[in-house]
């Protein structure tokens, strides 16, 4: 026998003594003082339960009917809980091969659409969920974990935030309490019940990974790896207090099932819509009329603004309370009303906030200085369509040429600078090198240059003749319908 083999037999020899003798002394101790020492090693381990038996009565199965059509899961032949993945996801929907319909079957007879899930937001029967969940139904249903059904209103929806609020003709149900979005920290455990594939009063939990996600909502998200599933939608995510604190709303998903990223609502703005539905029927929302884009480092840095803040105005629109502000293009937005705009996505939620007719403050960054600018708040349309996009072609003048910069430009004419709603700048003839390399384009219309403004080709001149060509040159540039900073590398 080897010395290693011999060592390893020892140490064998050692650790099952070493056990023997911790089962010996467990077996020694008194039933209470066990019971202690298995609860010391799970202390630390969230207790799901109490929350389970606290909330899971708020929670609610909610499935919607809908006229059967050529598009629907019984002529696609597809599980009604998937076809609602694909619905709320904007997939395509896979081809597959068709059921046959019964004959006796009537083209306007009701189906099953797709299953989602609520919470009761009042005793009296208002129900929170998503504005997908009911979107499109001609009929919804609302269980209650005592197996009572009732067909329930819809009070109102809304597209924008995905929140909707449905009514049942009950009283006395079990209110879940709402939640403090603002106390919720990353790494906190969290708890969904819903109705995953129609699963009522699935129960799963996990942490909260992130706040303020942005995902190209209205909303910043919070964002979680607790397990949702088509059919979760509308659901609560409930913090260890047993309150609300936001609504399961999205899946990032590659296979359709989920994979560790999961998106709620936050609770606070969830409420502040419901309350509007549930007063009106809709939504109202506060615009000031700009098109705006985000900060970059670069951008920052080559206008003297310090740091990376605020809302780059890209477009104004023509009498927009911006517009008789005097809000332009080029404008950073960094404050509204007093609060401080750190990103893009912060300022529409701030206006959207906002009831119109208010009088609000926009204080922006322009060529080098801060500036206030006093608005009237205007109204979002219900169906806002897109703003149409002027256009920076056609006209002949008289042109020059800066070769560090790679431009040639001209003067812009009066019927093109009242198409594009502007004052002043200069029109890009040509493009090479340095400019060309920088992605400007011919057509372009140059509204500044190096945080001077570009009156016409005397201004282009004067700014090029004070721009330190050793460093980037930052420019304006309207394309479009839109404006936006380019920065010019002149070749060392």
């Amino acid at each position: 026998m080897t010395t290693v083999r011999w060592k390893a037999l020892q140490s064998c020899a050692l650790a099952g003594a070493l056990a023997l003798a911790a089962g010996a002394s467990s077996a020694l101790l008194p039933v209470s003082a066990a019971h202690a020492q298995a609860a010391a090693v799970a202390r630390g381990l969230p207790d799901f339960t109490d929350l389970v038996d606290q909330v899971g009565p708020s929670v609610v199965n909610i499935r919607t009917l809908e006229k059967v059509s050529a598009g629907s899961a019984e002529a696609l032949g597809m599980d009604e809980d998937m076809l609602e993945f694909f619905r709320r996801f904007g997939l395509p929907v896979p081809n597959m091969p068709r059921r046959p319909q019964p004959r006796s079957q009537q083209p306007d007879q009701e189906q099953p659409r797709g299953v989602g899930s609520g919470f009761i937001l009042t005793a009296d029967g208002y129900v929170m969920t998503n504005a997908h969940v009911v979107e499109g139904a001609d009929e919804v249903i609302v269980t209650l974990t005592d197996k009572r059904e009732f067909k329930a209103k819809i009070v109102g929806s809304d597209k924008r935030t995905d929140v909707a609020v449905v009514k049942i003709d009950a009283k006395g149900l079990p209110a879940v309490k709402i939640g403090d979005v603002n106390r919720l920290r990353v790494g906190e455990w969290v708890m969904a019940i819903g109705s995953p594939f129609g699963l009522d009063n699935s129960v799963t939990a996990g942490i909260v990974s992130a706040k303020q996600r942005d995902t190209g909502d209205y909303l910043p998200f919070i964002q979680t790896d607790v397990a949702i599933n088509p059919g979760n939608s509308g659901g609560p995510l409930i913090n260890m207090r047993g309150e609300v604190v936001g609504i399961n709303s999205q899946i990032y998903s590659r296979s359709g099932g989920f994979m560790g990223i999961s998106f709620a609502i936050p609770i606070d703005e969830a409420v502040r819509v419901s309350d509007q539905l549930r007063a009106t029927g809709k939504v109202t929302r506060g615009r000031i009329g700009v098109q705006i884009g985000p900060v970059t480092k670069d951008v920052a840095e080559s206008i003297g603004l310090g740091k990376v803040q605020g809302a780059l105005v890209a477009a104004v629109e023509p009498d927009s309370p911006a517009a008789k502000a005097g809000v332009e293009p080029g404008d950073v937005i960094i404050r509204f009303d007093g609060k401080a705009i750190d990103r893009v996505a912060d300022l529409p939620r701030m206006v959207g906030n906002t009831k119109p007719g208010t009088r609000s403050t926009l204080t922006v960054f322009r060529r080098g200085a801060t500036k206030d600018l006093s608005m009237v708040i205007g109204e979002v349309p219900p169906d806002e369509a897109p703003q149409a996009k002027a256009r920076a072609d056609g006209g002949k003048g008289s042109a020059i040429v800066s070769q560090p910069l790679g431009l040639t430009v001209g003067e812009l004419t009066e019927a093109q600078k009242k198409e594009l709603g502007i004052k002043s700048g200069v029109r890009i003839l040509a493009v090479a090198e340095a400019a060309a390399r920088a992605g400007l384009r011919e057509g372009d219309v140059i509204l500044q240059l190096a945080n001077m403004e570009v009156t016409g080709l005397k201004g282009f001149e004067a700014a090029v003749a004070k721009a330190d060509k050793t460093k980037p040159v930052p420019l304006l540039v309207r394309r479009g319908g839109e404006a936006q900073y380019v920065l010019i590398r002149p070749a060392r």
